[in-house]
């Protein structure tokens, strides 16, 4: 990425951060109108190192097929399906944009960062397979969930996860769902052929080694950004009429020196994960799928365990997580001061009011951070039986960190979606929380443009050329269910993946 060059005086738009919610702005921002004069800048020495790299994220391309935690069960046995159709909407919005960018030619091979791998819900006992049949009939009722099987017998589970299914007990109450349409993604080398299209193709600089230490306001309504070159320790400032600030974890302290008022109560709870990466490629060659199971009580959504496959580097790998850790950091190369410089008069009661209402949370944490290996193994175990301590290694993943927001009732309340918060002109916008991330990077960007641009946004030219690269941006599946249907076959075909059902 570009350090040579000099930071100019000013920016139509400046992102801080070199991840895959950056790119996909700018990316986006630039194929709408070439003209925008748009800065990146990273802290580290390369872009996606951090939450958008391979090892730190579950790489699944997240479409509530098999994450049990977007279908929530209610106190009658009936199972809420609207968070899944939310989430598997904005994940369509992705393969969209990923398919026109091919079409275009902008990228060469889907094949180097997004595959086929399908996806599976797995429960055991007899209460799990009811609400897991009962989830399957209600999601199926929708047009993007068709297609999706259920199944509880024996041999056909062995058929579709044969690792899971070996030495298990055939009178074993097990079910499970399975979704052809399912995807793994690459999301670090997805990272970073959005950044080489942007500097090869549009001449827009990604300096690393750079952190942006304040963003103030100016007379004349742009943004005043302070600058620390980390090699030369050289202080660089530039003006920008709007500023990003898509840093993950770094997000919070950076908007917490912002002078809006919108800012105020927010805080973050940090939360380190780690994987078992298997290392016996006998073991690897017979799992081809992500499989989620149900998150223990007391744990976070994030903390569902799942068993997958990867594409990494190249490589299939074969990865059982995650298992939550803390760390104070906000960052996995960030400061172990980053959650206590985070405290402020403004989100004390936030904070408070977070930790006294999530004492199970609390407490599940603790357990997390004591296990050794044998115990993860044990976790392991219920998915692999048999599953050998030697063929499996420990990696630490991401650090992420999830929002916690002003609530008048609880003081504050612990969120575990991607949240963004932005000034009344929408000329200064950043992005807190965690998952799924990734996975909805372009329809969250699309709605920051219409709150960032908002005049633009509405014109003719701007939604003919969002339409363009993204057919549904604007559009009810529900109402257009067969143009829905031929969209969606079109964006496998040209993705490389499994075709729906």
């Amino acid at each position: 990425m570009t350090t040579q060059k000099n930071i100019q005086e000013h920016y139509d738009l400046l992102c801080v951060g070199g991840g895959i919610m950056s790119a996909t702005l700018a990316l986006m921002l630039k194929l709408i109108d070439k003209n925008q004069k748009i800065l990146i800048l990273e802290r580290l020495d390369r872009v996606a190192l951090e939450s958008s790299a391979a090892w730190n994220n579950a790489g699944t391309g997240h479409s509530a097929f098999c994450e049990m935690n977007y279908t929530p069960e209610n106190e009658d046995g009936s199972v809420d399906v609207s968070k899944a159709i939310k989430v598997c909407t904005q994940f369509e919005k992705s393969k969209q944009f990923w398919s026109f960018l091919l079409n275009s030619n902008l990228i060469e091979n889907p094949k180097d960062f997004i595959h086929a791998v399908p996806h599976h819900s797995w429960v055991t006992g007899e209460d799990n397979v009811t609400f897991l049949k009962n989830r399957v009939a209600e999601m199926t009722k929708h047009p993007m969930f068709e297609g999706m099987k259920f199944s509880d017998d024996f041999n056909e589970l062995k058929e579709w996860i044969p690792l899971m299914m070996n030495r298990r007990n055939p009178s074993e109450k097990v079910a499970a769902t399975r979704m052809e349409l399912g995807t793994e993604v690459n999301y670090g080398v997805l990272t970073r052929t959005f950044y080489k299209i942007l500097e090869e193709k549009f001449d827009t600089p990604v300096f690393t080694n750079h952190e942006v230490e304040d963003v103030d306001p100016t007379d004349d309504e742009d943004w005043f950004v302070k600058i620390k070159n980390l090699e030369t320790k050289e202080k660089i400032h530039c003006d920008a009429e709007h500023v990003f600030i898509g840093a993950g974890g770094g997000a919070l302290p950076l908007l917490q020196k912002v002078e809006i008022d919108e800012k105020d109560g927010y805080g973050g709870f940090p939360v380190s994960g780690e994987w078992l990466i298997c290392n016996n490629p006998d073991v690897i060659k017979l799992h081809h799928a992500k499989v989620y199971g149900k998150a223990e009580v007391g744990a976070p959504p994030m903390s569902m365990p799942h068993l997958d496959t990867r594409y990494i580097d190249g490589k299939q790998e074969l990865l059982f997580g995650p298992f939550a850790g803390f760390s104070t950091k906000f960052l996995k190369e960030g400061s172990f001061f980053d959650l206590f410089k985070s405290i402020k008069w403004d989100n004390i009661p936030s904070m408070w009011g977070v930790f006294w209402h999530n004492i199970p949370l609390t407490k599940y944490l603790i357990d997390q951070v004591r296990m050794g290996h044998d115990d993860r193994m044990k976790e392991l175990q219920k998915f692999v039986k048999g599953a050998k301590s030697h063929d499996w290694d420990l990696k630490v993943a991401g650090q992420r960190v999830q929002i916690i927001k002003r609530d008048n009732d609880e003081g504050g309340t612990l969120e575990f979606g991607t949240e963004v918060v932005h000034s009344k002109d929408g000329k200064i916008t950043a992005l807190l929380g965690a998952s799924p991330g990734a996975s909805v990077a372009v329809d969250i960007m699309v709605k920051l443009l219409h709150f960032a641009y908002p005049e633009k946004a509405n014109s003719k030219e701007w939604k003919e050329k969002l339409t363009e690269m993204i057919p549904f941006w604007n559009k009810e599946i529900e109402d257009n269910v067969e143009d829905f249907k031929h969209i969606r076959k079109e964006c496998s075909k040209t993705l490389q993946i499994n075709l729906p059902k």
